[in-house]
């Protein structure tokens, strides 16, 4: 047996230190980990502690953390802690290995604030650009349970959830979006740079047969044609003011609103964005309350992050009747907003207390929705965007052929 030092952090926040005798490093971590103690150095006795190197002075370089990034961190954070890591060595090994820089930058001020006391917690909440508030409060939850390694894992679990949840939308909607870009280049080609020189042709054939005339849907596509050619930058500028201007509703309170409104109730798109939302609301929802987190600040920050203005606002009014001792299913069911399978479970699960095994069941049935939504919404787009090109392409040659072949039969008369 050895003796080792440590210094850790009670679950008061209080940084403690002292000496324990164990087998190896790791068993000295487990044994203080037993104790509710969040690890942050630990050394054999006689040894000096590992110092971190940190950056000198200056502006810290702005980070530009991706998803998948966040979620590597986090499990990797859990690996390390669960393994009897001390938090220190955790954050440094970490500190060497992310690839942007101004994240590198943050984990290691972070370090240096829990090396002199602050919490981790309140040292991750310095950089709330990285770390959102359901991470701080999970953190928070954790250091106060003593289960930090556990509380990590939750969190790169629901970090694993969101991003496969985003892949999925994100496949909804490049199939569309792409097939909408083609279309449009193709009919913008053909009618701005194909079918006016026709009008040529078309004038010299009708010069020499009098008689003749050119059909109805002729005339309309060569004139639209025209117009779009001759005014082709003026339309283009008033198409991309007028995107701006949309942009730039959107982000008011009444546009923001009535955006997320529309997407609610889309006729195609509409059930899986409520999908959705659904589901990132029972996920966020369960794992808070499982971590340990105060309903109402659960509530809080689950409306931060629904993603949607009208599901945010239900469940801050669901939190305010909370607050004032109701109960929360009966206002989500008054919202409109929410299924009556969710608010009818949430009902069981506050009655049962059962309520975070209930919501991540909500959560699973919603992401097998949102997986099947996705899968028909495609096999159903593809047949309607190869009819609208077929009816836009097919228009356009329609009217080409068909004075080509009226002035053909009036000149075998």
């Amino acid at each position: 047996m050895q003796k080792f030092k440590y210094t850790a952090k009670n679950a008061s926040g209080a940084q403690v230190s002292g000496s324990v005798s164990a087998a190896t490093e790791a068993d000295a971590v487990g044994q203080l980990q037993r104790q509710a103690l969040t690890v942050l150095k630990v050394k054999p006795e006689g040894t000096s502690w590992m110092s971190l190197s940190l950056f000198g002075g200056g502006r810290d370089p702005r980070p530009h953390v991706k998803a998948d990034d966040m979620v590597l961190f986090t499990r990797q954070m859990a690996t390390m802690i669960g393994a009897g890591i001390p938090l220190l060595e955790a954050l440094e090994v970490q500190a060497e290995q992310v690839s942007d820089k101004g994240f590198r930058v943050a984990i290691r001020r972070i370090a240096e604030r829990v090396r002199s006391g602050s919490d981790l917690s309140a040292s991750l909440a310095a950089y709330p650009k990285i770390f959102k508030p359901i991470f701080v409060n999970m953190i928070r939850a954790g250091e106060a349970s003593g289960q930090l390694d556990e509380i990590l894992v939750r969190l790169a679990e629901y970090q694993e959830a969101t991003v496969a949840l985003r892949r999925e939308i994100k496949a909804a909607m490049t199939y569309p979006v792409i097939s909408l870009a083609l279309i449009t280049g193709i009919t913008l080609f053909l009618m701005v740079g194909i079918l006016p020189k026709f009008k040529t042709i078309f004038d010299n054939l009708l010069s020499s047969n009098p008689k003749a005339s050119l059909p109805g849907i002729t005339k309309f596509m060569l004139n639209l044609s025209l117009a779009m050619r001759d005014n082709f930058l003026v339309g283009l500028l008033g198409v991309a003011g007028l995107v701006v201007a949309l942009v730039l509703y959107v982000r008011t309170r009444t546009g923001e609103y009535q955006w997320h409104w529309l997407k609610l109730h889309l006729p195609v798109f509409g059930p899986l964005f409520s999908k959705v939302a659904m589901s990132r609301f029972s996920r966020t929802f369960s794992t808070l309350i499982r971590s340990g987190v105060p309903i109402l600040g659960s509530l809080e920050i689950v409306a931060g992050t629904a993603g949607n203005r009208i599901v945010s606002d239900a469940v801050m009014e669901a939190k305010e009747s909370v607050r004032q001792g109701n109960t929360l299913a009966e206002p989500l069911a008054q919202s409109g907003i929410f299924p009556p399978m969710v608010t009818r479970m949430i009902s069981i699960g506050e009655k049962s207390g059962a309520m975070e095994s209930l919501l991540i069941k909500i959560s699973e049935f919603y992401d097998q929705q949102v997986g099947a939504t996705v899968e028909s919404l495609t096999s159903l787009i593809e047949p309607i965007m190869i009819g609208v090109m077929g009816v836009m392409v097919g228009s356009i040659v329609l009217s080409v052929f068909l004075p080509i072949l009226k002035l053909q039969q009036l000149v075998t008369r």
